[in-house]
């Protein structure tokens, strides 16, 4: 699901080209069906987000980024392992029609370049840009297939022949329009000192990397405005480029060191300005979705960290003024740059992707072998990962960085130590502590629509505030925990009152907007611990959710309407008592309520948000709702993103609503309880209510704890279902009828397909819920204890009275071989290339070593011989047919033991 919740380290080309080969082999389908797959499906994404509500999360640009950039370069990838050509068929214009509206304007472009091409117009050297559509003498109506066509030509997968596609373009004309037979206004132009213009935003390969050149080599200035041009349209919306402007905006971040320089301070400081701009350009939930498909966040990270040690290292007062007037500080690069750093996952501020595992994911691409540099993709990150240093990048090459991490770290792990008198950082907390509470005035009404707020909380306070701490920015962060924690005892003990609490906060990430990371991390831990007592949230003291909390509810049962879940009240107990949160929620709610809903503090946002909604999901239920309801007071705009993540949070307090969602995500895919069951019925096609259970899954299974027992549930479900397939797909008088030669050879062979096709669904369902929720881990511990464990004690009570019918348990060791086999292919790849196939040989080794002994009778199993005997058919077929490279892996002497074992 591509909700910005989730930076992932691995390229979305790389995970989906594994896929495509995996479904591709286990199917036994051709490269059309699989290539005609993988365009559906992107452009499926992109369907159901044709009217996306509003919120932080990616817009339908980046949406269209998997159609039109990840997809094509997939297929590019695949073509370049080793088929020599592919012939791409006309997509199925009923699945995109409802797209064409959404893109309407950019599609009638590329169709009108291929009308001018077949006249006889040069369509290499204009920008479509500037193409007036009212010169154009016929009607030039495009749709999302121009457009992927378009992707593949820049791309060179397609030649401009497909311009004479049958039906491709509607015409030719007899005259190139005026407004394009002189030379258009692109990018040459500017380099050669026109003004910037939209047109020369997103084309020609070339001049992409001349504006990098100008933004390494020119003046300040000059810098400055190409490094603007590269974050604009070029990123989010050229797609025959993008992954091109992603490398260059890249290596910006790694700047070479000037042939003249000599300074002993770091080059980065030169560079400054430039920096900032890029930093802050590409900071965008949109921009970091963008870099995540393309799997440059290591590198990214490995960019960011040495801009965080240096500018990190000096005081607020050390400064550049833009040439609009601005000035920076370099704690403000350094915050821009901190805040981009962390934004790579979300449960608390980089829990999951260290440091340590982006520099070693980074590192693996400086020694890429020399055959996988046939692949264009793996060879681009390589060229990256070596234009900013030839070798390997670790932590201990930025001491103040690892110095916070481990204080991080030391922070989870326990609570804060009390901090003596005479140590090197109590000045700055004094200072910090000072600055937050000297600063406020009064104990105003704490209200989530009065406290919009500014940029500076402060106001005309500020004439009696004290010094700022003139301490370099790696200093004030260290600081920064014990200042909260001072803060939030004081306000616990009530000397000092909510309203100074969220105020002083916000003053404090006035002062260094970095701050921000170090509280969300401070306040994570604290409310996991749970040793805060709750506080009233009744419109005094703390904000006050009551005015929306009922209108939430309402919504939160319609968006979960077809789930049969059933939702606790929000009302508290007896209906008089205000709702609580515990202090640290309550003091992170009321701080990010201080924030404006605009562009300056959308990365600042991004971070603490995903952050709260996290915190609020961890704690008891309603807490989420709760926060939901502040803060649709304060972005009345974000009423659905808001109420839609509260409704998320049902199933992590409730594990039987986690079964019963698995059900219905069984039941909508199956068909079991309708006539017609698919993809589409599990993914719905957009809107909230109520939202498809399919959906519902993707967007909180990250959240889930036990993982373990989820997948155990899945597995029972899978078994449960083939049951219930036969019981729909096969009434009692069509398997008596199978019975016999005579009706079974006239009938069996359309009921007992339609009954396969069932498993089969049934069985990739189940295996990528297993997947999505526990991957890798889950997935060896399936094989290695859950599946023989079900063979060796499966639960008679669960087959019917007299006995399994024979037909339905071989159905289930059908399911269960094309459950394994495809569990096993998403984890470790149907062939070699992924560093997780090396873990094959020895699981899958041990696994079949297993099967071959109770096959000799050294092992007696518990399940029926029908399910038993198709079960090992199934496995072995499905490997020796689809998963050669698996079979070359396996012990000769345990192949010949199933071999023998099956006579």
């Amino acid at each position: 699901a591509m909700d910005g919740y989730q930076v992932n380290p691995t390229s979305a080309i790389e995970i989906i080209t594994g896929l495509a080969k995996t479904l591709k082999g286990i199917n036994g389908s051709n490269w059309h069906d699989t290539f005609l797959g993988i365009w559906i499906a992107a452009l499926l994404l992109v369907q159901r987000e044709r009217d996306p509500i509003e919120g932080p999360i990616p817009r339908l640009d980046t949406r269209l980024c998997m159609s039109l950039c990840i997809v094509p370069l997939v297929v590019a990838t695949l073509i370049e392992e080793g088929e020599s050509e592919f012939v791409m068929k006309k997509l199925r214009d009923d699945l995109i029609t409802s797209l064409q509206a959404l893109v309407v304007s950019a599609a009638n472009k590329a169709t009108t370049k291929a009308i001018m091409f077949l006249s006889g117009g040069d369509v290499g050297k204009s920008c479509s840009d500037v193409m007036n559509m009212k010169d154009m003498p016929i009607n030039c109506c495009g749709n999302m297939r121009q457009l992927i066509v378009e992707a593949c030509i820049a791309r060179n997968i397609l030649d401009t022949s497909a311009y004479s596609w049958p039906g491709y373009a509607n015409g030719r004309i007899n005259q190139i329009p005026q407004s394009l037979s002189s030379e258009a206004p692109c990018w040459s132009s500017f380099v050669k000192g026109a003004q910037l213009n939209a047109a020369m935003v997103k084309h020609y390969l070339s001049e992409l990397e001349k504006l990098y050149e100008v933004a390494v080599k020119g003046s300040d200035d000059e810098r400055i405005s190409a490094a603007i041009v590269l974050c604009g349209a070029s990123l989010t919306r050229g797609w025959n480029i993008q992954e091109h402007t992603v490398e260059y905006l890249t290596r910006l971040l790694s700047p070479p060191v000037p042939a003249d320089y000599f300074g002993a301070e770091s080059h980065l400081i030169g560079y400054a300005c430039m920096l900032n701009v890029v930093i802050v350009g590409i900071g965008s939930v949109d921009s970091i979705q963008i870099f995540s498909l393309h799997g440059m966040v290591p590198q990214l990270a490995c960019s960011l960290m040495p801009i965080c040690e240096v500018f990190g290292s000096y005081t607020p007062s050390v400064s550049w003024t833009l040439p609009s007037g601005e000035e920076i500080s370099a704690c403000s690069v350094f915050s821009n740059a901190f805040t981009l750093l962390l934004k790579r996952d979300v449960p608390t501020v980089g829990s999951q992707l260290t440091p340590e595992h982006l520099l070693m994911v980074r590192n693996l691409h400086l020694v890429t072998p020399e055959t996988l540099n046939k692949d264009r993709f793996r060879k681009r990150l390589s060229e990256v990962a070596r234009a900013a240093s030839y070798e390997p990048v670790f932590v201990d090459s930025f001491p103040k960085l690892k110095i916070w991490y481990r204080q991080h770290q030391r922070c989870i792990a326990s609570t804060l130590s009390g901090l003596a008198h005479g140590t090197p950082i109590h000045p700055t907390v004094e200072a910090l502590f000072n600055m937050v509470f000297r600063k406020v005035k009064g104990s105003q009404t704490l209200n989530p629509v009065n406290s919009s707020g500014t940029s500076s909380s402060s106001g005309a306070a500020s004439e009696d505030s004290v010094p700022r701490p003139e301490v370099p920015a790696w200093d004030t962060l260290k600081a920064v925990p014990y200042v909260v924690d001072a803060a939030l005892t004081a306000c616990s003990h009530g000397r000092r009152c909510p309203r100074d609490l969220a105020t002083g906060l916000k003053d404090l990430t006035d002062f260094l907007p970095a701050s921000l990371a170090t509280i969300v991390s401070y306040f994570s831990d604290e409310v996991r611990r749970g040793v805060w007592k709750p506080v009233f949230m009744n419109g005094i003291d703390w904000p006050n959710p009551a005015a929306n909390l009922s209108n939430v509810e309402e919504y939160i049962k319609k968006i979960l309407a077809t789930t049969g879940v059933d939702i606790p009240s929000l009302a508290p107990a007896g209906g008089s008592s205000p709702a609580t949160l515990p202090l640290p929620l309550a003091a992170f709610v009321s701080l990010t309520i201080t924030y404006k809903v605009d562009k300056a503090s959308e990365r600042f946002l991004n971070l603490a948000g995903t952050a709260l909604e996290c915190l609020a999901a961890g704690c008891p239920w309603p807490c989420m709702p709760i926060v939901a309801s502040l803060w649709t007071q304060k972005a009345k705009r974000w009423f659905d993103f808001l109420v839609f993540s509260a409704s998320r949070t049902v199933f992590l307090h409730n594990p039987d609503a986690v079964v019963q969602l698995l059900r219905n995500c069984f039941s909508a895919t199956l068909g079991l309880n309708a006539n017609d069951g698919d993809v589409g019925a599990l993914l719905g096609h957009g809107g909230i209510s109520p939202v498809a259970p399919g959906i519902l899954y993707f967007r909180m299974y990250r959240a889930l704890r036990d993982t373990v027992s989820v997948t155990e549930e899945i597995f029972s479900l899978l078994i449960h279902s083939v049951k219930d397939i036969a019981q729909n797909r096969l009434s009692k008088e069509n398997l008596e009828r199978l019975k016999t030669v005579k009706d079974g050879s006239r009938y069996g062979q359309s009921s007992l397909a339609t009954a396969m096709t069932q498993v089969k669904l049934a069985a990739s369902l189940s295996a990528s819920l297993v997947w999505l929720t526990g991957g890798l881990g889950v997935v060896h511990l399936l094989i290695k204890e859950t599946i023989p464990s079900w063979f060796l004690s499966v639960d008679k009570s669960d087959q019917e009275q007299e006995g399994p019918l024979e037909l339905v348990a071989e159905l289930r060791g059908h399911a269960l071989a094309y459950f394994v086999v495809l569990c096993g292919a998403f984890a470790w790849g149907v062939d070699s290339r992924s560093a997780a196939s090396k873990r094959r040989q020895g699981i899958m080794g041990s696994y079949l070593e297993f099967l071959a002994s109770a096959l000799d009778g050294k092992i007696s199993v518990g399940c029926e011989i029908a399910t038993w005997r198709a079960y090992i058919t199934g496995l072995v077929s499905l490997m020796v047919s689809c998963l050669p490279c698996w079979v070359i892996e396996i012990d000769a002497e345990v192949l010949k033991s199933l071999s023998n074992g099956l006579r």
